[in-house]
């Protein structure tokens, strides 16, 4: 099976191609080789390559700058998932694509959301993370979209390298303790997006099996648990035991304002990929542990 994976540079993209070694002929691409904001290219990629799954992990992932550049966040995040989802369409392809808690406005006061939740993004980040999803769902082609939570992982900018970062320089940290959601490692994203892929694979024919277009659909994949940016900071620094800020310091929003506004609270239920597809994700701090490699087990 031939596999297009587009985004190779980001977090996720990085651990999928280590995660996608031997399912198939890998073809991955980054800004250098595909520019997303340029839909005649690809089209042209996909004719070229034929993929029988294309995995979109590329994002316009700069939350608050989206707010100066909405027409490029909307070219990447938004137009570009619909055009790979046509292309698709017409060689007859499956696509993986990833989305986002800030699809939500966070203001359910308590649980997680529901995939069959009505979206109401409150930032340019999260509307055209909906617009790519709903270009996607469009094109009624076979399709798995993923929303996942606070990505992070060991490279690349995020919140964790930037927390081990300040701790570095020694000063005060003033966190924010009122949005809550589920920190979600971006090495457990590929390990459970290769699984995925395995369960839809027909072995004898190394092609998408028919299974593809009942499981069809969004499915929310986020570690398990939840915490506030400020409780996520105390335990990377605790787990990594490598450097201590002079203080922390709890503060409210409001004391942090940005240009995008983010949900209070947005954990995902991920009752309905453990149902349809058999997927477990760790619990937040485990998986922090896992990516700071100070669980023996990994």
């Amino acid at each position: 099976m031939r596999i297009l994976l587009i985004g190779k540079d980001g977090q996720i993209g990085w651990e999928l191609q280590k995660e996608l070694a031997g399912l198939g002929e890998l073809t991955a691409t980054g800004k250098n080789e595909l520019d997303l904001c340029d839909p005649a290219r690809i089209r042209q990629t996909v004719r070229e390559i034929k993929p029988g799954l294309i995995i979109n992990a590329a994002a316009y992932t700069a939350v608050d700058k989206a707010e100066e550049e909405p027409d490029l966040a909307m070219a990447v995040n938004g137009t570009a998932p619909g055009i790979l989802a046509e292309a698709a369409k017409k060689i007859g392809s499956a696509m993986i694509h990833y989305s986002t808690d800030y699809v939500f406005d966070g203001k359910i006061p308590s649980g997680a959301y529901q995939e069959e939740d009505k979206p109401n993004p409150l930032s340019v980040y999260g509307q055209t993370k909906l617009a790519g999803e709903q270009a996607i769902v469009k094109q009624r082609n076979p399709y798995i979209i993923l929303r996942t939570s606070g990505v992070y992982g060991s490279r690349g900018k995020n919140f964790m390298r930037t927390i081990l970062n300040l701790a570095d320089e020694g000063k005060d940290l003033r966190i924010v303790n009122d949005q809550v959601s589920s920190p979600t490692w971006c090495g457990a994203i590929a390990k459970a997006t290769r699984r995925i892929i395995l369960s839809l694979v027909d072995p004898s024919e190394g092609q998408i099996s028919e299974n593809m277009n009942k499981v069809s659909g969004i499915y929310h994949l986020s570690c398990k648990g939840e915490t506030s940016w400020y409780g996520f900071a105390k335990a990377i620094l605790d787990y990594s035991k490598e450097a201590q800020p002079a203080k922390m310091i709890p503060i409210p929003s409001s004391e942090y304002p940005t240009p995008a506004k983010r949900p209070a609270r947005s954990v995902l239920a991920n009752t309905k990929i453990a149902r349809d597809l058999g997927i477990e994700m760790p619990l937040w701090e485990e998986a922090l542990k896992q990516c700071l490699g100070k669980d023996p087990s990994h």
